[in-house]
């Protein structure tokens, strides 16, 4: 479902899949290919909220943010279920594990990798092609070349699905 808040309504590309239990209201662009999943909650009515090229928000996520402060999530991220972002920054091809909280001000590096059910704490910084998991999340090692098979594979699943969803719901 999309909200308008104070007469700002989401822009959504005509790719992206909504699912029909969503909820995304305010300040929000959806680009091509990205899928929002069911049972999420997208509120930009504090700061922008902006969702790159075929990234997947998971079933239940909550994403918000603080005055200023916008989310970004770039092109072909994974956003677990259950996850819940906070005026973050996450890089493309990233991948945030289920039931993980990534807040304020927090960056996760291109390609890295967030491990279920971990704590980014505010202002943290996750390099770019590292896994980190933990509460709070800590590096612990480099990706390795099945990391990222698996994290393009699911992004590409997400994307395949969406669009077969799309054409369910049209």
């Amino acid at each position: 479902m999309l909200v308008n808040y104070q007469g700002q309504l989401p822009e959504i590309h005509d790719t992206a899949f909504i699912a029909p239990n969503a909820v995304v209201t305010g300040d929000v662009r959806i680009d091509a290919g990205a899928s929002v999943w069911y049972g999420a909650v997208i509120r930009g009515d504090v700061s922008p909220v902006i969702i790159g090229k075929e990234s997947n928000i998971q079933d239940l996520c909550c994403l918000h943010q603080s005055p200023d402060k916008p989310l970004v999530i770039e092109d072909r991220v994974t956003i677990g279920h259950r996850v819940t972002l906070h005026s973050a920054t996450i890089r493309n091809h990233a991948l945030v594990g289920m039931d993980s909280t990534v807040l304020d001000g927090a960056e996760i590096g291109e390609y890295a990798f967030i491990g279920a059910g971990s704590l980014v704490t505010p202002g943290t910084q996750i390099p770019p092609r590292k896994l980190a998991f933990g509460r709070p999340a800590r590096v612990v090692r480099d990706l390795t070349d099945e990391d990222y098979k698996d994290m393009e594979r699911i992004v590409q699943e997400y994307a395949d699905k969406a669009q077969s969803y799309k054409k369910e719901h049209q």
